[in-house]
């Protein structure tokens, strides 16, 4: 019964593509390929976007995925398995070695799939970045897509003179759980306690595989499309570069840029570079998201919103409070947002593990660029070759510099000059006497005349002498 369900399946699909090409007044067959040879990730789902795009534009009356992967991010292959779904297109996949875990689940999604003799396809137990299972909420969902995906190709009914309902699945379901969770067991195919992962003959037996080919020609030859004309997909340079930006590991790179940037700007304002590196690297990041349409204006608006209200912090209102924690959380809220592709807020496990991916990127980069700002600003203002970033020259007695703790207790309503900007910290010039001081409150420009409004553990905090009037 399964055989002959495939074979007039077959034939009606061949029947279709002869109907359209004549339609389309064509003599052969237009056939749109392209490639799922990379980690399942934002850049197979942006190449499988433009696909359906120009195989939509052409008229072309069959889509063909060349697919070589072991799998990658979950949220990515939902989304290719709807656009595989939903068109009226038909699309076969040609399993070129692998179609593992995300790989299995676009694969079961095609209208037919042909592998290369000692592929395989299956095993998509979701496993976190180590490789370790999630919890179950995680395997519960990626069951029941692999389940629907499998169902969405159709059943044969048959009662039996018995009355017996017998259900013939296209795709049988079980097995395509059983390929997520090794607790199913599938009687005659597999026991519980092992995933499914099916070898080319074994997925060819069980109805996941229409048969075996060596190359595309021979695909299209067993799938019975004699007269054909293929158009394979081209990616631009620019899709080439789009693609490389929004790359996750590229992203954590870019934020290790922005935060460590930042982080160096604080430290030495006025420097330049820095600050010129973390905006080139902030319009690296956003712009290809937002030219893509996945980072919305208001993701970008929160992100700048939190810088403004850093800077705030630091140069206006020195010190760190209301203003500062929260322009944290909205930095990494904006970045942490802008990765994601048309983020809707339900509660089901795909957007809450892809909001997790994303803000695990941000806060491990974040924490990253802080250590290597840390260990930059040391090796940067010890240089020699960068002078002038940071005071250094030593504080002799000889030279009139002092330091005392008991002569600071009466240092208070003295008045001076500053030596350094104080920006908070710097050194004051008090009676042809140098001393280290911090700004009570904002900065304060060298030559600025001041005044010693308290002192505290061997420390001056100055004002400049016109607040004092």
């Amino acid at each position: 019964m399964q055989t002959i369900m495939k074979q007039i399946k077959t034939f009606i699909l061949f029947a279709l593509l002869l109907l359209s090409a004549t339609l389309h007044g064509q003599d052969s067959t237009l056939v749109y390929v392209y490639d799922i040879k990379q980690e399942i990730g934002p850049e197979a789902w942006r190449n499988t976007q433009k696909a359906f795009t120009e195989a939509n534009k052409k008229n072309a009356d069959l889509v063909l995925i060349h697919m070589n992967t072991y799998g990658g991010m979950v949220n990515a292959a939902d989304s290719i398995r709807t656009k595989i779904l939903n068109s009226d297109i038909p699309v076969w996949v040609f399993i070129d070695n692998n179609a593992a875990s995300a790989g299995a689940l676009i694969s079961i999604a095609c209208d037919s799939v042909y592998m290369r003799p000692g592929g395989n396809i299956g095993a998509a137990t979701v496993v976190d970045q180590s490789g370790k299972p999630v919890p179950d909420k995680y395997q519960s969902f990626m069951r029941s897509m692999m389940r629907s995906t499998a169902e969405s190709h159709g059943k044969d009914t048959t009662i039996t003179a018995q009355g017996d309902t017998i259900i013939d699945w296209h795709r049988d379901p079980a097995i395509a759980e059983a390929m997520v969770d090794p607790r199913l067991e599938v009687e005659g195919v597999i026991d519980s306690g092992k995933v499914i992962s099916f070898t080319t003959s074994e997925a060819i037996k069980y109805g996941f595989a229409e048969a075996d080919a060596e190359n595309i020609p021979e695909v299209l030859d067993k799938g019975n499309v004699n007269n054909y004309r293929i158009i394979k997909q081209k990616l631009s340079a620019t899709d080439k570069i789009i693609n490389f930006l929004i790359n996750p590991f590229v992203h954590g790179i870019l934020i290790m840029i922005i935060i460590g940037g930042l982080y160096f700007e604080i430290q030495s304002p006025g420097i330049g570079f820095p600050l010129a590196a973390a905006a080139l690297a902030t319009l690296l990041y956003f712009a290809p998201l937002y030219l893509e349409g996945i980072a919305e204006n208001w993701e970008v608006l929160i992100f700048i919103g939190g810088v403004v209200l850093i800077m705030v912090e630091i140069f206006v209102i020195p010190g760190f409070g209301v203003a500062g924690i929260s322009g944290i959380v909205m930095v990494i809220t904006g970045l942490t947002l802008a990765m994601i592709d048309n983020l809707e807020f339900q509660m089901n496990p795909n957007y809450v593990d892809t909001v997790m991916q994303s803000l695990a990127v941000v806060v491990i980069s974040s924490f990253l660029a802080f250590l290597g700002g840390i260990w930059g600003s040391k090796k940067l203002f010890d240089n020699s070759f960068v002078p002038g970033l940071a005071l250094d020259d030593v504080q002799t007695t000889e030279e009139g510099f002092s330091n005392v703790e008991a002569s600071f207790r009466s240092m208070t309503g003295r008045k001076g000059v500053a030596s350094t900007m104080l920006r908070p910290s710097g050194t004051v010039e008090i009676d042809e006497e140098h001393f280290d001081a911090r700004a009570e409150t904002g900065f304060i420009e060298a030559g600025t005349k001041i005044i010693v409004v308290r002192t505290s553990s061997s420390q001056l905090y100055v004002e400049p002498e016109d607040m004092e009037e």
